[in-house]
């Protein structure tokens, strides 16, 4: 409790910042949803055969992965807080415009047929009875929305719209709790205050309601200016970058890189998937990739060399927990046969990332194709047993994990349960802790700086040395973790700087030096 104050604290500024930013896309969408959603809802209570195929039609967003959502909307909208809000507001109409409808639909006729009575034009019925009438209906149904808008907008910060889903995501990929709760409580405040505050505004009367809502709008369009000058008055470098969380965050990403370099430029958190489709897109210039990635060869990338070697090398090879390995020792000989070169791994990301295998049907026609699945078919390791696989959140991770498990139920009497997509390196390493995963691929620089983050000295002494690094990552793991290192898989998907082909030609760009020199020019 200490340590979460403590940084709470520390990260006050930062808290404010982004608790603002996540009102702000709430607010703008939310506001916009109202007044788009009221008036469908009216619409289609008025012409009551649209009010079937147009509440199917809102309903479909609904059913639709926010996730997905925000990455359709880059190549239309881009990335930052215009396609947030869009994303958003579509998913806000859905309460709005259903309850809209079940609130008018639901005045008795009675009341209606009494005010034609008194001579009150369609208008007049539709304004000063029906409408008031339905208001604590439409009102609770924009507190749906609310509370959904508040929500939903944590994933805004994967496309680089900010809010608290930044503290939230950066935690999940570091397993930090407290940075995790940093988001999350804000957002769960925000959440039931917005519900809270429209579920007040229910017992105002009509008059009252519509000066608030005048009110409301006002403040709203300060927020915006407020949000467009503060941007606009920003320092901007030549450069964009788009990052995901986790190498934002790590001591080998980019903080360290800015150092080493002696350079700075303005970035954005984007989702590892929605980063390459945001530097397709032309909405980042440059963002972290690996150097396998499949879809560098499909979309063109160029990869910047490193030369200060500041990255170490990744190479792939399997973590087993020491228990698991001295209970079935049959595994490293059968992980063994497994051999890998670089542009093989490319070739089978592509497979999965352009060309939308899955990857376990990759993986089974590799093992096919180097005839693993034939040699001890008749010869299996008779021991039985389960083995829990685990696999990253990434292509590569998702094949190789694929692999490992395939060969292993091909060649022996193991059961294995697949347990793929952790979002992180710290968050495997306590799932192999707590005996929930006993093997995944992990790359060497990873758990050096990572896992292990030895003292500066000992990187230093370690030089980068292929060799040298694999040799300390698996004596250290073994003995602070009962971590057993396997052999390598052979290829190296170290870390890399991408750019466009036609923007590394445009500011002729060959290394990372030459995008330290450009950057602030």
């Amino acid at each position: 409790m200490i340590d979460f104050l403590q940084f709470i604290i520390d990260q006050k500024t930062e808290i404010i910042t982004q608790t603002f930013e996540h009102i702000y896309l709430t607010l703008i969408s939310l506001f916009i949803a109202i007044i788009i959603g009221v008036t469908i809802g009216i619409i289609i209570s008025e012409k009551r055969k649209l009010s079937s195929p147009v509440i199917s039609l809102v309903n479909v967003v609904q059913t639709i992965p926010s996730l997905a959502l925000l990455g359709f909307m880059i190549p239309i909208l881009g990335i930052g807080k215009v396609p947030a809000i869009a994303a958003l507001f579509l998913y806000a109409l859905l309460p709005i415009v259903r309850n809209t409808f079940a609130g008018i639909d639901g005045v008795d006729e009675a009341v209606i047929e009494a005010g034609k009575g008194m001579g009150m034009t369609h208008k007049q019925v539709l304004f000063n009875i029906k409408l008031p009438i339905a208001l604590p209906v439409i009102f609770a149904g924009i507190r749906t929305a609310s509370v959904i808008n508040v929500g939903v907008a944590t994933l805004s910060a994967l496309i680089g719209a900010g809010g608290l889903g930044e503290f939230i995501f950066k935690g999940i990929q570091l397993n930090n709790s407290n940075m995790i709760l940093a988001g999350a409580i804000p957002a769960s405040l925000l959440a039931l205050a917005f519900d809270f505050g429209l579920g007040k505004l229910t017992k105002l009367r009509s008059r009252q309601l519509i000066r608030l809502s005048l009110v409301a709008a006002v403040f709203t369009i300060v927020i915006v200016a407020s949000f467009v000058l503060v941007d606009g008055l920003k320092n901007k470098t030549r450069f964009v970058g788009g990052f995901p969380s986790e190498f934002i965050e790590r001591e080998d990403g980019l903080r360290g890189l800015f150092s080493k370099y002696n350079f700075e430029m303005d970035y954005i958190e984007l989702e590892i998937g929605l980063m390459y489709k945001a530097l397709n897109e032309k909405e980042v210039d440059v963002i972290s990739g690996f150097s396998t990635d499949g879809r560098i060869m499909e979309f063109g990338f160029y990869s910047l060399e490193d030369d200060e070697s500041y990255f170490p090398p990744y190479y792939a090879a399997p973590f087993v927990r020491r228990e698991v390995l001295n209970r079935y020792p049959f595994i490293e000989d059968i992980l063994e046969q497994i051999i890998i070169d670089d542009s093989t791994m490319t070739a089978l990301n592509y497979q999965v990332d352009i060309l939308k295998r899955t990857p376990e049907e990759v993986a089974l026609q590799y093992l096919e194709n180097k005839n693993l699945l034939n040699i001890h078919s008749k010869n299996k390791f008779s021991t039985s047993g389960v083995i829990k696989v685990g696999s990253k959140a990434f292509t590569e991770s998702y094949i190789l994990s694929n692999i490992i498990s395939i060969l292993i139920e091909y060649q022996s009497d193991l059961t294995v349960e697949r347990l793929f997509g952790f979002g992180g390196t710290k968050l495997l390493m306590e799932a192999m802790k707590n005996d929930e995963i006993d093997i995944y691929p992990e790359y060497t620089g990873t758990a050096l700086l990572l896992m292990l983050q030895p003292e500066q000295r000992i990187i230093d002494s370690l030089e980068f040395d292929r060799r040298s690094v694999f040799n300390y990552v698996s004596k250290e793991s073994a003995r602070r973790f009962n971590f057993i290192l396997l052999n390598e898989l052979g290829f190296n998907n170290t870390f890399a700087l991408m750019v466009r082909k036609e923007f590394a030609e445009k500011n002729n760009l060959k290394t990372i030096s030459d995008l330290s020199e450009r950057a602030q020019n």
